[in-house]
């Protein structure tokens, strides 16, 4: 029974936090991933160009541009198209960086990197999975199998920076989901205004079904990096969240303009960070009891 509770969690989870979390309807997430949506200013040099249920944001100067994240692979098309359509250039963006290397982030990154020139950049551990195209035993979810074309991505060390004229994007290492998540954080201003913006990586933990969070004997302190994960989440400024799946944390819906231009009044709040934390801790706790659950039915048979 614990086993099954296991499955169905790993199926749903997503939805669920998007429902616990910030109170929106389940989406037919899977479907959301390849529909295309109009870019959008998020605030001041910060846009969304990603579909409407996977994120991606490229963060704009006279000087060029970086962008986070490329989703799947037939989405590269749907991406560069939301790049020309919010008015930029792909030959002007001159960065690339990564949440992690699972196909719903890094499909597209080899043919965006390709197609703009631009290096591409992760953690250490993440950098090497993109290297392996997802093919990461150190992934709870691995399965064995090559999952988007391999990428060569360069390091960016826990606090490193990336860099183009005047953008200044810090990655932060957040491992739990994957060995390699990795967050990132810059500012925008607006009309004189500076906000602290948060692309929070995943924060679910989510397996493949034989993967076990309590008894990972190559990595013993892997639960308590994903605490502490989750705590850099949770206590970083924070005044614009974002999420590699947008209805983790109500975005774009949270973000995007009405027709008359006008921003919803939920996109900048101080708490949206801490609320997103409260549910990962959620849902590891109950991975971990669900772990130990299993446990228990093994000693009683």
């Amino acid at each position: 029974m614990a086993v099954l509770k296991r499955m169905v969690f790993g199926a749903f989870v997503l939805a669920a936090l998007s429902n616990q979390a910030f109170g929106a309807s389940a989406p037919d997430t899977h479907a959301s991933w390849t529909t295309p949506i109009k870019p959008f200013r998020i605030y001041g040099n910060s846009f969304y160009v990603g579909s409407k249920g996977l994120s991606a944001v490229l963060v704009t100067s006279p000087q060029g541009h970086i962008l986070i994240d490329g989703t799947l692979k037939q989405n590269a098309p749907l991406i560069e198209a939301n790049i020309r359509a919010a008015g930029f250039k792909l030959s002007d963006i001159k960065a690339i960086v990564n949440s992690h290397a699972h196909s719903d982030h890094a499909g597209a990154l080899a043919q965006l990197a390709k197609d703009t020139g631009a290096p591409v950049y992760a953690s250490r551990a993440g950098a090497l999975a993109l290297r392996l195209g997802g093919k990461d035993p150190q992934d709870p979810q691995y399965d064995g199998n090559v999952k988007f074309p391999p990428v060569d991505a360069k390091v960016v060390a826990d606090l490193g920076h990336v860099r183009v004229g005047d953008l200044d994007l810090v990655g932060h290492a957040t491992p739990g989901h994957t060995p390699g998540s990795m967050s990132w954080t810059w500012q925008s201003c607006e009309k004189g205004k500076c906000l602290h913006m948060v692309y929070s990586d995943s924060l679910t933990a989510i397996t493949n079904g034989t993967y076990r969070y309590t008894d990972d004997v190559s990595r013993p302190q892997r639960v308590e990096q994903f605490r502490q994960s989750i705590a850099k989440i949770r206590g970083m400024p924070c005044d614009i969240l974002m999420t590699v799946h947008p209805e983790a944390s109500d975005f774009p819906g949270r973000a995007m303009p009405d027709v008359s231009g006008r921003r919803p009044k939920g996109l900048v709040g101080t708490s949206a960070c801490r609320r997103l934390a409260d549910q990962a801790t959620q849902t590891l706790d109950s991975e971990l009891a669900d772990e130990k659950g299993t446990d228990a039915e093994g000693a009683n048979h």
